[in-house]
């Protein structure tokens, strides 16, 4: 259950705490007292879209924190799943910071987490039916995912998915096959054509680097001999003058000469000795280099044309070799699928047919599963409808086969009837505001006891409703609310009334600048909040004993006629 929340800085509440109670807990207030912002802070807790505009005028952030308990095994299950534990007495605290700037920073019990993964974790532990909701009950393109969440129909709608997925890419793969005569044979000459310039070409991977390599010391042929040649001058000499390896085999047996003389000297001897070798060792390498370096116009010549060849490729084809032989196949696989097209055609159209099958029968299993689960579903939507004093309403759900789509074979419309003797309906048709207030919430009864969610919200569920209506609404709310939290926003008298707790609303002003406060009211409060729902701005003594007796009557209900 939600055990609290606090609020700082969202709208016009500039800091509050909401302490909930386990059952049926009422929001009141005069319209634009800032009910909705609640409801807009808890949105904000459980990971839904804000905006920067929440954030209260003047104020740098916004704040929202929220407790929950009780969190069954499943939830706690879902929670680990993303690396987060209850405390030690089995709550989280759930809170989000929204800056002006647009940044937002979340914690779940004191983890920094994503807003993806608190809408992830969130979604199991509120539900909250808003004003459009009603709306989404109209639009008969959410029908079949109603009837999906009750039927909790996952199994076989995934393997219909799965099939139809692979027929729509088979489908995919042989319109593209199935180029015609003319197209193909242009895409041919043009991959042939490609296919024998770059194989003309014989490339070979690593080349372009070796050849600028290459091209480097071509270009610079003169420089590169003259510095090996003045290299190797200077440490081998001539026949008339000694180099630096002779000078240093002089210094070397000089020192040998005195070496046993101390341990220093045979040091330094050591040394000149190592330094000596490694001389000649260099000297010998440059004299290679000087030799073995040939060099000819003609090559320096070949070496650019082939480099040309290569940057004229890569313009075409890839930026460099690996790119292009990658290109060339590609270009080869390509040609081979148009040339044996005929063949492949065949093949695809064999998985293609062999897969739609499989989609017919698998849609069929799940058309199947599906009117079993409506069947369910009239049965128990009636029955709540039946509490909520509509008991002459009929309520159907109709099936037609359609082609199939991403969501199977099965076009779904739920019918309605609200009189005796009227024909059955499409529920965007006939019903008023207050048969829809009165369908969603005998809809969301009925999702609600197969999901883990602990905390239900209705945020104005008797809007078009009064009287015997909302007084039906009431009952069931205080119904769902002894197996789940319930919170309301409300305006009706009767729903305030049936709660456990209500919490006033209330807008005022203070030093220039308009605050909102939730207050939690006790048993006379009530009364007076009750007696101004009902009667306006003056209050009178009959309205308030009305009001007591409201309560009384809502207190006897909730104690003596709820099992």
């Amino acid at each position: 259950m939600l055990e609290w929340l606090h609020i700082e800085n969202i709208a016009v509440i500039e800091r509050t705490d909401i302490e909930f109670h386990a059952g049926f807990n009422a929001l009141t207030g005069e319209t634009g007292a800032g009910k909705s912002i609640v409801i807009d802070s808890m949105n904000a807790i459980l990971g839904s879209r804000t905006s920067r505009d929440l954030i209260r005028t003047g104020a740098e952030k916004a704040f929202v924190s929220a407790a929950f308990s009780g969190l069954s095994q499943e939830i706690l299950n879902i929670l680990a799943s993303s690396g987060i534990e209850a405390d030690e007495d089995g709550m989280i605290l759930i809170q989000r910071e929204i800056f002006a700037g647009g940044k937002n920073i979340c914690r779940v019990n004191d983890r920094p987490v994503t807003v993806a993964v608190l809408k992830k974790i969130s979604g199991d532990l509120v539900n909250i039916h808003g004003q459009h909701d009603g709306q989404k009950l109209l639009n008969e393109e959410y029908h079949g995912e109603y009837l999906d969440k009750f039927g909790d129909i996952k199994q076989e709608l995934l393997n219909y998915q799965e099939n139809y997925k692979t027929w729509r890419e088979l489908e995919k793969e042989l319109k593209n096959s199935r180029m015609d005569e003319a197209e193909r044979a242009r895409r041919s000459d043009a991959l042939r054509y490609q296919i024998e310039e770059l194989e003309r070409a014989e490339l070979v991977p690593g080349e372009e680097e070796d050849l600028t390599a290459r091209l480097g010391l071509l270009r610079n042929a003169e420089k590169y001999l003259n510095a090996l040649s003045q290299a190797d001058y200077n440490l081998n000499g001539d026949e008339n003058h000694a180099g630096a390896a002779d000078a240093m085999k002089s210094a070397a047996d000089a020192m040998g000469n005195i070496q046993d003389l101390g341990e220093d000297l045979k040091d330094l001897y050591k040394r000149l000795e190592e330094t000596r070798l490694e001389l000649i060792d260099i000297a010998e390498m440059i004299r290679d280099k000087r030799l073995e370096f040939d060099f000819s116009p003609e090559e320096l010549d070949a070496a650019e044309s082939r480099m040309d060849i290569l940057y004229r490729l890569e313009k075409k084809y890839g930026p460099d070799v690996g790119a292009m032989l990658e290109y060339l196949n590609k270009c080869r696989q390509e040609l081979e699928k148009i040339e044996t097209a005929d063949d492949r055609i065949i093949n695809l159209t064999r998985e293609r047919d062999k897969k739609l099958q499989a989609v017919r029968e698998s849609g069929m299993k799940l058309s199947q599963a599906r009117k079993a689960a409506a069947e369910r579903l009239e049965k128990n939507i009636l029955s709540e409808l039946s509490d909520l004093d509509m008991k002459k309403m009929k309520f159907k759900i109709k099936f037609q086969e359609k082609d199939p789509d991403a969501d199977g074979m099965d076009d779904i419309k739920f019918y309605m009837s609200a009189n005796a003797g009227e024909e059955l309906r499409p529920l965007s048709k006939i019903a008023s505001g207050g048969e829809l207030a009165r369908i969603m919430l005998a809809l969301k009864s009925v999702l609600s006891q197969a999901d883990l969610t602990g905390v239900m919200v209705f945020d104005e569920i008797d809007t078009g409703v009064s009287g015997r209506a909302a007084q039906r609404i009431a009952e069931k709310l205080a119904r769902i609310s002894r197996k789940k939290q319930v919170l309301c926003v409300t305006h009706s008298p009767q729903l305030a009334a049936m709660a456990d707790a209500q919490f006033l609303v209330e807008k005022g002003e203070r030093g220039g600048r308009t605050y909102t406060q939730v207050i939690a009211l006790d048993r006379e409060a009530r009364k007076e909040a009750l007696a101004r729902m009902s009667g306006g701005v003056k209050i009178t003594q009959a309205q308030l004993v009305s009001a007591g007796e409201l309560l009384d009557a809502a207190s006897d209900y909730r104690e003596n006629k709820i099992k």
